[in-house]
């Protein structure tokens, strides 16, 4: 390259504090509290009414009068581990909470949430060089696996950590290049920031004639759990969930079996039974009107998503599913495109003021 000119560059892409303080926040399902934390400084103030369920889930409203009951529904847990023995050695063995990739785990370090702080320490195994050509080919099993704290023994384990204590991993959020973000647990604290993001804006739209409820939902890694008391709570006309789904512009993706989903190719709208066809027509002529580019996904049977749950409760209720792009899933390095969460904003925003009293979906 010549000397007197300089390489492309990318515009450095603006992050938001809220977004990044929710990554930051260590909230395996069942142990959410950080994330509460994250959720309840930068929502509580400006909802009209602020409070945290019996199973961990948030709920902001804004109100209005009259109006239809609009509910949106992001989750703020993430993958983790539990600590179940501690062997005499001082090694930590654990389970996983939800659903791990287990050729992942090993070599990685970890946050282990305990009463007393954070405890660090490393995922641990069997090195290579100690493995049968045979075992080298398998891919080690949970009780094959353990973490290292650095104790000596299990007396010295038992002063800092606790059976029952949940981990983490450590890999904090970083941009690639231009739009492109890695971190562990974009899925779900990507649409967790969206649901939020869109109700502190709402808050100042003088067109908004429905009432907003915007859910940071829990326990949604081990089966959508916290969507189902908090969707009869809300008991909502309508509602949204917004979650991660897979980008498949990267290698060894079959678009014969899952599609084709790019990275910076907009909001994932999914069509199906477990999508209200009503709900999923208004989404796309908000996406028309607001010039939001979108990808639609099928899906042929209830996702694994809290759009589940939401669907069903109670005597049903229409529901649409949003889906932010992204690629390597449950994994200690996820990626999206800035771009993709900033219209996922929007399309909600641009949903609820399109909402008044006499919207009917049928």
């Amino acid at each position: 390259m010549p000397k007197n000119r300089k390489s492309p560059t990318s515009p450095k892409p603006i992050v938001p504090s809220f977004l990044k303080e929710l990554l930051l926040a260590r909230s395996p399902s069942g142990y959410e509290d950080e994330a509460r934390t994250v959720v309840k400084n930068n929502i509580a103030s400006i909802a009209d009414d602020f409070f945290v369920d019996a199973l961990g889930s948030c709920h902001a409203t804004l109100e209005k009068k009259e109006g239809l009951t609009l509910m949106l529904a992001g989750h703020i847990d993430e993958l983790g581990l539990i600590i179940k023995h501690i062997s005499a050695k001082g090694f930590l063995y654990f389970d996983a909470i939800g659903g791990h990739d287990r050729s992942m785990i090993s070599g990685r370090r970890v946050d282990i949430i305990t009463r007393k702080g954070i405890v660090r320490g490393v995922t641990g195994k069997r090195a290579i060089h100690l493995m049968t050509p045979e075992d080298r080919k398998k891919v080690p099993e949970m009780h094959q696996m353990w973490i290292d704290i650095g104790a000596k023994d299990k007396e010295e384990a038992l002063a800092r950590v606790t059976i029952g204590d949940a981990a983490v991993y450590d890999h904090g959020f970083e941009i690639l290049h231009g739009p492109l973000a890695a971190s562990r647990a974009f899925d779900d604290k990507s649409g967790a920031y969206a649901v939020n993001e869109a109700l502190i804006r709402l808050a100042k739209s003088r067109k908004r004639k429905c009432n907003v409820v915007a859910v940071s939902t829990s326990q949604e890694e081990i089966g959508t759990r916290g969507a189902i008391p908090s969707s009869y709570q809300v008991s909502p006309d309508v509602a949204l969930a917004v979650d991660v789904s897979h980008a498949t512009d990267h290698p060894d993706a079959d678009h014969r079996k899952y599609g084709a989903f790019t990275l910076g190719g907009g909001p994932i709208l999914t069509r199906g039974p477990n999508v209200h066809p009503a709900v999923f027509e208004r989404l796309m002529d908000c996406a028309s009107a607001e010039k939001i580019a979108v990808q639609i996904e099928a899906d042929p049977r209830p996702t694994g998503t809290d759009a589940r749950s939401i669907q069903i409760s109670k005597s049903g209720v229409p529901t649409g599913l949003i889906g932010i792009p992204l690629r390597y899933m449950h994994t200690p390095s996820e990626v999206i495109d800035l771009n993709d969460l900033e219209a996922v904003v929007k399309l909600l925003v641009s949903f609820a003021n399109s909402l008044d009293s006499n919207s009917v979906f049928e």
